[in-house]
C-alpha cells in the first residue's frame, strides 16, 4: 500500500478559508481527501472555499456548531493554518471529537498569550523586550517610546506608539478593548531594530527550523511602521542565530512537550542578541512554505492534513533538517500595503504572477473595496512570494513589482505606500 493510500475519500475539516488556506485544500485533495472549509464568510470572499468540495457557512468561533455538525457529517480530522482566532477553537473541537490535534490547552495558552510566552522564554533564559507596568507608565517612570499593545491579539491590533506621557491612557484603553483579558503590555519600543520571524515544525518531538526570516517594516509617516513590507529569507543572521541563540529556542520548544505540530516565533535582532515578543502555535499566514517545498521538496502541508487525519506523529513529505536555508536560494515576501480610501483601479497582477520566479500572487482587497486607516495588517492589499538566486536580483523583483502593479482612488491617484527603498536591503 502506498504512503497516502489510507488518506483517500476521508473528511478534512479546514478552519477558515483565506487566500493562505487555498495551500492547505490543495495539498489535501492532492492526497485524495474529501475537503470542507469552514468560516462565516461567503465563498467570494472566501478563497479557500471556492476550490473545496464542500463548504460550511459555520463561524469558527462557534465550536458547539461545528462540533455538532462534524459529528453528523463523519468528519476525520480537523486542521487549522495560520490565523489567531482559530487557534482555540481548532483545539476545542478536537478535544470534543477526540481527533488529533497538534497542542494542548496549556501549550496553546503559553502561545497565544503574549506575556505567558515572554515569562516562558525568560525562564529559558530566552531575551525579552524589556516592558513597564501599568503602575510605572500611570506615574510616569517610563523612557519613550513605548509600545502598548494587548496581550493576546493579532495583526498588529490594539497597538499603539506611545511618544509621550500624554499618549499613555488612550494607548492603555485601546489594547484593552482588544485584549480578551483585558490585558496590556508595554514595550520599549525597537524602531530600527531588525525585526525577524521564526517558524518551528515539531516531528515526534523533535524541532526542526523551516523559516528564520528578516522583517522590513512600513514607514512611520505611513502609519506602518509595525508592519511587514517585506521578508527576506533566510536571514542574514541565521548562521549566527543557529549557533549561538537557537539551542535555546529548541530547548524551549522541546520542554512545551509538544509531540507533532508548529510554532511561530517573532524577535528583533539587537546587539547580536534575539528579543522575542510574539508567539503562535501554528505556521506564520505568509505562503513561505511554498517556496521550502519548491527549493527543497519538503511539504509540511502534506505532513499536517496526514496528522490530522491519523494521528501520524512521525511520518513526513520530505525531509526538513536544514529546510531553512533553501538550498542556498533566496526567498522574498512582499506585501503591498495602500493608503486609507476606496480602490478604484487595480492592474498588473496577471504580469506579476506571470514572472517565472513567483510562486504565488494573492489579493486580500480588490477593486471597490475600502482601504482602513487602521495602520495594521488590513491596509495589506497584496503579497507576494518569489525565490530568487541570490540576494543581488531582490533590487531587481522589487522593481518588476512596483512598475507593473497599478492601484488607484476614485480621483485616479496612487494608494501604494511604504515602497521599499534599496537602502533598506
Amino acid at each position: 500500500m502506498r504512503f497516502d493510500e489510507e488518506l483517500k475519500g476521508k473528511k478534512l475539516l479546514i478552519l477558515a478559508g483565506a487566500d493562505v488556506h487555498i495551500k492547505v485544500v490543495n495539498a489535501a485533495k492532492e492526497l485524495g481527501v474529501y475537503t470542507i472549509v469552514t468560516d462565516f464568510l461567503s465563498p467570494q470572499d472566501s478563497p479557500a472555499k471556492q476550490i473545496a468540495d464542500e463548504f460550511w457557512m459555520l463561524d469558527i468561533k462557534d465550536t458547539n456548531g461545528i462540533v455538532e455538525r462534524c459529528r453528523k457529517e463523519g468528519i476525520d480530522g480537523v486542521l487549522t493554518f495560520c490565523i489567531d482566532p482559530a487557534q482555540i477553537p481548532y483545539q476545542q473541537i478536537c478535544e470534543k471529537l477526540n481527533l488529533p490535534c497538534y497542542g494542548t490547552k496549556k501549550q496553546f495558552e503559553i502561545l497565544t498569550n503574549k506575556r505567558l510566552f515572554k515569562q516562558y522564554c525568560i525562564k529559558h533564559g530566552i531575551d525579552v523586550i524589556p516592558e513597564y507596568s501599568i503602575k510605572d507608565a500611570y506615574e510616569g517612570k517610563i523612557a519613550f517610546p513605548v509600545l502598548v499593545k494587548p496581550t493576546d491579539s493579532r495583526g498588529s491590533r490594539g497597538q499603539t506608539v506611545c511618544y509621550s506621557q500624554n499618549d499613555i491612557a488612550h494607548a492603555i484603553d485601546v489594547a484593552r478593548k482588544e485584549s480578551k483579558d483585558s490585558g496590556v503590555i508595554i514595550e520599549h519600543y525597537m524602531l530600527g531594530k531588525q525585526d525577524m520571524s521564526f517558524a518551528y515544525i515539531v516531528i515526534n518531538k523533535e524541532p526542526y527550523l523551516l523559516k528564520i526570516g528578516d522583517r522590513l517594516l512600513g514607514k512611520v509617516e505611513d502609519n506602518l511602521e509595525r508592519q511587514q513590507i517585506a521578508t527576506i529569507l533566510p536571514s542574514r543572521h541565521i548562521k549566527q542565530y543557529r549557533r549561538e541563540i537557537e539551542p535555546k529556542v529548541i530547548k524551549m520548544i522541546k520542554s512545551l512537550d509538544i509531540t507533532f505540530g508548529a510554532v511561530f516565533l517573532q524577535g528583533f535582532w539587537n546587539d547580536d542578541r534575539v528579543y522575542m515578543y510574539d508567539p503562535g502555535l501554528r505556521f506564520p499566514g505568509s505562503d513561505f512554505d511554498v517556496v521550502m517545498k519548491n527549493a527543497t521538496g519538503f511539504d509540511n502541508m502534506k505532513s499536517f492534513v496526514r496528522f490530522a487525519l491519523t494521528g501520524d506523529v512521525c511520518s513526513q513529505y520530505g525531509n526538513p533538517r536544514n529546510a531553512c536555508e533553501l538550498n542556498g536560494r533566496l526567498c522574498v515576501i512582499l506585501s503591498v500595503s495602500c493608503r486609507p480610501g476606496k480602490i478604484a483601479e487595480l492592474n498588473g497582477m496577471d504580469i506579476i504572477k506571470a514572472n517565472p520566479h513567483v510562486l504565488s500572487a494573492s489579493l486580500r482587497h480588490h477593486v471597490n473595496d475600502i482601504v482602513p486607516s487602521s495602520g495594521d495588517i488590513q491596509q495589506r492589499v497584496a503579497e507576494f512570494v518569489a525565490i530568487l538566486p541570490n540576494r543581488t536580483s531582490i533590487e531587481t523583483f522589487l522593481s518588476f513589482v512596483y512598475d507593473n502593479l497599478t492601484i488607484l482612488d476614485e480621483d485616479g491617484k496612487d494608494m501604494i505606500i511604504s515602497k521599499i527603498s534599496n537602502n533598506q536591503l
